[in-house]
Formats: C-alpha cells, sequence, structure tokens
C-alpha cells in the first residue's frame, strides 16, 4: 500500500503536511506532494478535510499467498567458512518450520564451497540450495541479490531468514525491494501465529524504549534480518540426511554493477562481543571513563572482552563498538561481569541469555541483581582490586603446584 495525493482534489491548505510525523510531505505549487520518507501511516488521510488523499495498492497484483511453502534461511559465509549468524538461523528456522509442519532450506551462494553444504544439513536444514559461481565467489550486491530473487521467483518461499550483518542489512532491502514484499530489519525475536502462518517479528523500536511485533499479512515471502548472537545455535547432528541441490545460476558481468577491483583483508576487529566467553561490562556506576581501566584490566586477566551499557557509550566513556543492549550487541558469553550497571530492561535484553552473570552495584536494588546467579553490593573500585589481587594469587598458587608435580 502506499499513500496517494489526489490533485484534482488538493487546494494545499497544508493540514496534511502540518500533521505528518515523519515531515514526508511538501506543498509545492499549492498541492501536497508525498517524498519518500512516507511510511504510509494514514495520518494525513484521516485529516484531510476534502478527501483529498487516499491509500492505493500496490501494483503488484494476484499474489496467491498459499502458494509459498517452506523457511529458507541465506547461509552467509566468508572465505568459506559458515557464520556464527548462519548457525544462529539454522537452529531458529528449524522451530519455525517444524511448528508449521514444512521444509527448513539453507542458501549457500559462492564458489567452490561445496564442503559447506553436507555441515548446513548436519545442523538441521532439510534441503540446500548450492548456488556456485564465480562471480559469486566475492559477494556484491548486485550478483547475490538477482540470484536470490529469482530463487525466490521459482520456488516460492514462505518466509526468509538473514543474518543482520554488514551483508545482511544491504543484502535483505534489495530482495524485499525487487519482490514487493515486507522486511523487519533487526529481530530479536521470532515466532509463529499457527491460525495464520504469520511470523511474528519482534525488534526494538523507539531506541531501544519500546519491543515492536510486526506481521506481513499480504505479501510473501516473509523476510526478517536477525540479529547476531540473539537466537541459540543449532546442534550439529553427524547423523542428519537431506537433499543437496546444486544450481548454476543465470549470471552475467552485466548484472554486477559495482565490480570486486581488489579484495583486501584487514585486521581483525578488537571487539568481538558476539563470539566471547567472558565479557566484564561497565555501566554509570563507574563514575567516569577512568573505571575502564579496572574494567579492561579485569577482562584481560579473566581472558575475556570488555563490554558496556548505552549511558557510558552515550556519555562518550568509550566507543559504541562495545555496547550490549537492544540497540548494541545481543550476548550469550559462558561468564558475564556486569559493573556498575543498573540493569535496564534495554540493557537486560542484550544479555540475559548468559550462563552466568555476576553483578557488581552499590545499589543493593539494583535491577541488575533480579537476573544474576552471583551479587556483590559494594564499590567497585574496592571489590576488582581484590579480585584482580586473588587472581593474581590464584595463578601464583597454580604455577606452584604445577612445579610440584
Amino acid at each position: 500500500m502506499s499513500v496517494k495525493v489526489i490533485y484534482e482534489k488538493c487546494i494545499g491548505c497544508s493540514v496534511c503536511k502540518d500533521v505528518c510525523p515523519f515531515d514526508a510531505i511538501d506543498i509545492i505549487d499549492n498541492k501536497a506532494v508525498i517524498t519518500d520518507k512516507c511510511t504510509a501511516c494514514g495520518v494525513c488521510i484521516e485529516k484531510c478535510p476534502i478527501d483529498a488523499i487516499g491509500k492505493e495498492e500496490s501494483e503488484i497484483q494476484g499474489i496467491s499467498i498459499d502458494d509459498y511453502k517452506g523457511v529458507w534461511v541465506f547461509a552467509e559465509q566468508r572465505e568459506g567458512k559458515l557464520l556464527n549468524v548462519s548457525i544462529e538461523l539454522l537452529g531458529e528456522g528449524r522451530k519455525i518450520a517444524d511448528q508449521l509442519n514444512t521444509n527448513l532450506t539453507a542458501v549457500l551462494l559462492g564458489y567452490n564451497i561445496e564442503d559447506l553444504t553436507d555441515r548446513l544439513i548436519k545442523y538441521g536444514a532439510d534441503d540446500v540450495l548450492y548456488v556456485d559461481n564465480r562471480l559469486l565467489e566475492y559477494y556484491t550486491t548486485g550478483g547475490y541479490a538477482k540470484v536470490i530473487c529469482d530463487l525466490i521467483t521459482d520456488r516460492k518461499p514462505e518466509i526468509l531468514l538473514i543474518g543482520a550483518t554488514n551483508i545482511g542489512r544491504d543484502l535483505g532491502p534489495r530482495i524485499s525491494s525487487r519482490i514487493h514484499t515486507g522486511l523487519t530489519a533487526d529481530c530479536t525475536r521470532l515466532d509463529v501465529d499457527l491460525d495464520n502462518r504469520r511470523l511474528m517479528q519482534t525488534r526494538p523500536a523507539f531506541g531501544g524504549n519500546l519491543m515492536a511485533t510486526i506481521i506481513c499479512p499480504k505479501h510473501r515471502p516473509q523476510m526478517a534480518t536477525v540479529r547476531p548472537g540473539v537466537m541459540e545455535k543449532a546442534k550439529f547432528d553427524k547423523t542428519r540426511e537431506g537433499k543437496i541441490e546444486k544450481i548454476i545460476p543465470y549470471l552475467t558481468e552485466s548484472d554486477i554493477k559495482a565490480k570486486v577491483i581488489e579484495y583486501v583483508k584487514g585486521g581483525k576487529a578488537e571487539v568481538q562481543l558476539e563470539e566471547a566467553s567472558i565479557i566484564v561490562s561497565g555501566g554509570r556506576g563507574l563514575g567516569s571513563p577512568e573505571g575502564f581501566k579496572l574494567i579492561e584490566k579485569l577482562a584481560k586477566k579473566l581472558g575475556g572482552v570488555v563490554g558496556a551499557s548505552r549511558a557510558t557509550v552515550d556519555a562518550g566513556w568509550i566507543d559504541q563498538a562495545h555496547q550490549v543492549g537492544q540497540t548494541g550487541k545481543t550476548v550469550r558469553p559462558d561468564l558475564y561481569i556486569a559493573c556498575g550497571i543498573s540493569g535496564a530492561i534495554q540493557h537486560l535484553a542484550g544479555m540475559r541469555e548468559s550462563k552466568c552473570i555476576v553483578a557488581i552495584n552499590k545499589d543493593k536494588n539494583a535491577p541488575i541483581f533480579e537476573v544474576a546467579d552471583y551479587g556483590i553490593v559494594g564499590d567497585i573500585y574496592e571489590i576488582l582490586p581484590e579480585l584482580l589481587i586473588g587472581l593474581e594469587n590464584m595463578g601464583e598458587i597454580l604455577e606452584k603446584a604445577e612445579v610440584c608435580e
């Protein structure tokens, strides 16, 4: 659906422009003009005093939702290695496919990476569509979007899940635009309404202060990009068997508008929060950015990485790459130590699935203690130095024990 101005009726009164919450209407030559900021919310339609604005149906007509079956997962890989988010999506996709009593298909694009197909089956896929082509060796928006759109048009999947990685965030909107369907970006939870087979796609809204559940009732496939680290990884089952179909796509260099001239591998990112087994996070309770020096010492001593709350990032105490929470990264480490973090719901949503949570806070009533496995009430600047001394002594004890052996 889209908003349309009936220019024969429009008198340029500006009522629609004044009420539009997205500043998506301009008045040009005494006529209302809808810009690309429009979200089709309908406020202007309700407020127009002369009924000069309405909604028009999409140009795509005759789509039969019943023709679309199956759950697809885009199996993203880099240099022949599956990304963790691909394995997470296979786990979630398996649950959804079982609920809908349908097949789970992994869509793998690349060149000479056939060895990954069996791994996708072992991680829960019933079928694998392996698209092999030299032009797909490196990701390009045009090449990947064309191939997947061709597959969707031919096979008609009911649901398509994509990881909310740099590639996924580029690829997802291109696909949804070309095939005229909706896309919910950066989801943190997925569910299914079994009565009408609708995918319930939940994501943070309004800066993380609200969780919105979005549906796509009239178009298919139902598409969502899912934040890495949110879903539990699929279990590897070496006994699983499935169908692998190798596809040679109709793809030429002219289909790829942006050419990859050179592939330069950068250094490893300093912060790998989603993959860390130990995270030590600091919050506003640190009092100043200097507190992160202590946090970093403890993280280094434990072999972990540094995390942070949104408040400290907003204050400029630490880089946004360290942020944990709804508007940051979602993590599932073995050990999460929260230092000076009160436990706002936005932060808890990003770390509450950690296997063991240790909270350190002066406020004994801080919400963080409600999800913590262990809680320490006290001053961070008194407790952390003692922890570091204890860890140092423990290291010396272990070294002596090894010498005695």
